[in-house]
């Protein structure tokens, strides 16, 4: 189903890290700021933005795990982001995966772009054995996978996974519940559409919950793993 998955790891190399923002942003000695590729964990406080569940904990948890230690970086096909930022996998000395580790410990959800989805297998399984597990995040209210038919305007905005039957299908659009499922026409590309979900089938989405111009709330699928 994967169709991203025939992209090509790109160069490796070490840095020393200096400073680490938060669960998965940190920055290098020589002043690079580099994002840990395929996850995203829970906010830290910002601005006037309170703190997610687990947040600090990740933050601490990153910290411990590489701050003033060498890690190596290996990148994907995109080597940065919008902001600059170098998306990477981490790896320490000793031969861990910071990223998957931080995924186990339920410190951190799956979170993938097109094309960088040469880990993102491991990745999705790291994260589904922690959900199992209800472990970190996983036990927090915050986190908990909602029922489809529970997502109300509270919900607008914010990550979530969702659970459901599909009970509506049309071409690169589903009907979860109330909601809407869409595939955006430059994501498609990454889809097999024979692969996507049939109705009936009880699927779980990941994404964030927003709401049209008409008033209807939806979820945009922009990768085959934001289909957990």
């Amino acid at each position: 189903m994967q169709a991203g998955t025939l992209s090509v790891v790109g160069q490796s190399r070490w840095v020393q890290v200096a400073h680490v923002f938060d669960g998965d942003t940190f920055r290098s000695r020589s002043g690079e700021k580099i994002r840990l590729l395929g996850i995203n964990a829970p906010e830290i406080a910002h601005a006037n933005q309170p703190a997610q569940a687990y947040g600090e904990k990740a933050k601490r948890r990153l910290r411990a795990l590489i701050l003033n230690q060498s890690v190596q970086l290996r990148l994907d096909r995109d080597k940065r982001d919008k902001y600059g930022r170098v998306l990477a996998q981490v790896y320490l000395r000793d031969g861990r995966w910071v990223n998957k580790i931080m995924l186990r410990e339920g410190l951190a959800h799956v979170y993938t772009f097109a094309p960088n989805f040469y880990w993102a297998d491991a990745l999705l399984k790291a994260e589904r054995m922690a959900r199992s597990d209800m472990r970190g995040m996983w036990k927090s209210e915050r986190w908990r996978i909602l029922d489809a038919s529970d997502i109300n305007n509270k919900h607008i905005g914010q990550f979530h996974l969702l659970r459901g039957y599909v009970n509506g299908v049309r071409p690169w659009r589903l009907r979860l519940g109330k909601l809407t499922i869409t595939v955006p026409r430059d994501s498609r590309q990454w889809f097999v559409r024979a692969d996507l979900p049939k109705k009936g089938q009880k699927v779980i989405v990941g994404g964030v919950i927003r709401v049209s111009s008409t008033g209807n709330m939806f979820l945009s699928l922009h990768s085959p793993y934001d289909l957990r």
